[in-house]
């Protein structure tokens, strides 16, 4: 989620920007870690926390959002540690330089392949059977709190872009996701893929196939929200 990755210009202080095959798979095993984390957590949360909702959700928030501050620090230098679509799109929209149409769409595939085996590894270790969600979630709060937590994302990434303070995403993604499970009525998704990698998991962190498409359009309208908000808010970028 680091958005940004070695340019392609001459300079020696700049690393070479990896090879694409490289970057996929960092994009794929950083996208199914953290799905691993967001659902074996859940699982493990439900297990060990029976009858208390709340509970259950404080310990999902704090490990996906301890791991995934840990995922952005060991994938970053290879790929951004997009871990997202939508950012990997955000980052397209504003930069044409960071990534090209075509490795957008890579980087997606990627990362909803990473999902939904992340899911599964997370159902393997826990002794979950096969099957898909029947968690049902679409309401008008839980869209609009996707919408929030979506656009209050790719504002932060991309901010942390435009101002030279990359380095400070690991820190400040993980921070605001974690925060962003009890704000937002919707338990912050924020990520396509993510939302299609929790459908192949029937526990707590699951989301039924028919909230899918609705869910990922909010987070789109989310998207153009937080780019027209970076916009706004840092018109120029940083050369540095």
């Amino acid at each position: 989620m680091l958005t940004d990755r070695p340019r392609r210009v001459k300079d020696e202080r700049v690393t070479p920007v990896p090879a694409l095959p490289r970057r996929l798979l960092a994009e794929a095993l950083g996208t199914a870690l953290l799905v691993t984390v967001v659902v074996g957590s859940g699982i493990a949360a439900e297990r060990l926390s029976p009858g208390d909702v709340g509970l259950q959700l404080l310990q999902n928030s704090l490990a996906t959002a301890l791991g995934l501050g840990a995922l952005i620090v060991m994938l970053s230098p290879v790929s951004g540690a997009h871990l997202n679509p939508v950012v990997s799109l955000a980052v397209w929209l504003l930069d044409r330089r960071g990534l090209t149409l075509v490795e957008v769409a890579a980087y997606g595939a990627a990362q909803v392949a990473g999902a939904i085996g992340g899911a599964l590894l997370a159902n393997a270790m826990y002794g979950v059977g096969a099957g898909l969600s029947s968690t049902e979630r679409v309401s008008g709060g839980h869209l609009l709190g996707e919408v929030v937590a979506t656009a209050g994302l790719v504002t932060l990434v991309l901010s942390l872009v435009r101002t030279g303070r990359g380095a400070l995403a690991a820190p400040a993604v993980g921070a605001y996701i974690g925060a962003a499970y009890w704000f937002t009525s919707s338990t912050s998704f924020a990520n396509p893929a993510v939302t299609v990698g929790r459908v192949f998991s029937d526990t707590f962190a699951g989301i039924a196939p028919s909230s899918v498409p609705a869910f990922v359009g909010v987070q789109l309208v989310g998207l153009v929200v937080g780019v027209a908000l970076t916009l706004a808010l840092h018109p120029r970028k940083d050369p540095s």
